[in-house]
């Protein structure tokens, strides 16, 4: 069966979203509550509340403070939802190496009572936030999802297992389905200035100078809007389109050089000075997002450019305050702020 012909019954869904004030979720909740679904967040609020403001006091929305790491908790917030998305964790490998027993306690260790709680408390649909790094490096021009797993770091060996632990949960009545996102860029109301296109962006147009780190290593990005249409499509993707099916999202594959040259021409080629230097990350992978496309007729819509452009004018419109120095657009400054464990 076709993607265009595969039945899709949009219905609204009661959503728990773990992680759902954070880079992505702060974007992704607004958008399925436009869409009708219910949604309980369920998340730290490591950045405050601000990222959620646009939709605080929505009749859909219940905002959860806690912590995945309580049981009993996540027992209340379970409660008469049918799908999970989840994308808590300590996020990329910075963070996860700032304190690596955090790391494994939030990424993996709970990780399962997660999975088996939402079994028990008869959610039908549950949806996991991995990554493609736990490609690691690969010289084919095109990874795709039945290529060996060959993490690098612990942060990327953590999600590799979560993805097997989540697939022996597959059963009828309860559709698992995990998501190998490349890097995520562009605007969100709970900014991040430490993933690359984000980075290049915030230092053209508030230094004037872009460091290119190596240059030739490829990095698969994709737009943040793109990354939520994905979820919403497997909101009503039927379960036997997606049950135990692993996708790579991901928009476009350039080299760090060529992701410098598309914010520079975004920024202004005259205003934007590009200073090369060597680096000691090897990482490089070139993800094929050719299943999803095939499959679920997934797409992306949105470009690095159109991320670069939506940050140029987060900027403009004074969104983003001390945008190099402020520690809640940085991960690893701000678990050391907050002093988590």
């Amino acid at each position: 069966m076709s993607p265009e012909t595969i039945p899709h019954a949009p219905r609204p869904h009661t959503i728990l979203v773990t992680g759902g004030a954070g880079y992505v979720g702060a974007v992704l909740v607004p958008s399925l509550l436009a869409h009708g679904h219910r949604v309980k967040v369920l998340d730290l609020y490591l950045y405050e509340r601000d990222p959620l403001r646009a939709v605080e006091g929505h009749p859909g929305l219940e905002e959860i403070r806690g912590d995945i790491r309580d049981p009993a908790l996540l027992g209340r917030a379970l409660t008469s939802c049918d799908t999970v998305i989840h994308l808590a964790c300590i996020s990329n490998d910075p963070s996860f190496d700032l304190d690596p027993a955090l790391g494994r306690s939030i990424n993996f260790d709970a990780f399962e009572p997660l999975v088996r709680l939402a079994r028990d408390a008869g959610v039908n649909r549950f949806i996991y936030a991995s990554s493609s790094s736990v490609y690691g490096i690969k010289s084919e021009p095109d990874v795709h999802e039945d290529m060996p797993l060959e993490p690098l770091t612990d942060y990327s060996k953590y999600k590799a297992l979560c993805e097997e632990m989540l697939a022996r949960y597959q059963a009828s009545g309860f559709t698992t389905c995990t998501l190998r996102p490349a890097t995520v860029c562009g605007y969100s109301p709970r900014q991040r200035l430490d993933v690359i296109v984000n980075i290049l962006t915030n230092h053209a147009v508030n230094t004037g100078t872009i460091k290119v780190l190596g240059g030739s290593q490829k990095r698969p990005n994709i737009h943040i809007e793109d990354m939520v249409a994905a979820y919403l499509l497997l909101l009503d993707a039927p379960d036997e389109h997606i049950a135990g099916r692993v996708y790579n999202v991901g928009g476009e594959n350039l080299t760090v050089r060529e992701l410098a040259e598309r914010v520079r021409s975004v920024v202004g080629p005259e205003r934007v000075t590009t200073v090369v230097q060597e680096t000691n990350d090897p990482r490089s992978y070139h993800i094929s997002s050719e299943r999803v496309a095939h499959e679920l007729g997934f797409r992306p819509k949105h470009t690095v450019d159109d991320a670069a452009r939506d940050l140029v004018a987060a900027f403009a419109r004074g969104d983003l305050p001390n945008p190099l120095s402020d520690a809640r657009y940085y991960n690893v400054a701000a678990l050391k702020t907050r002093g988590l464990r």
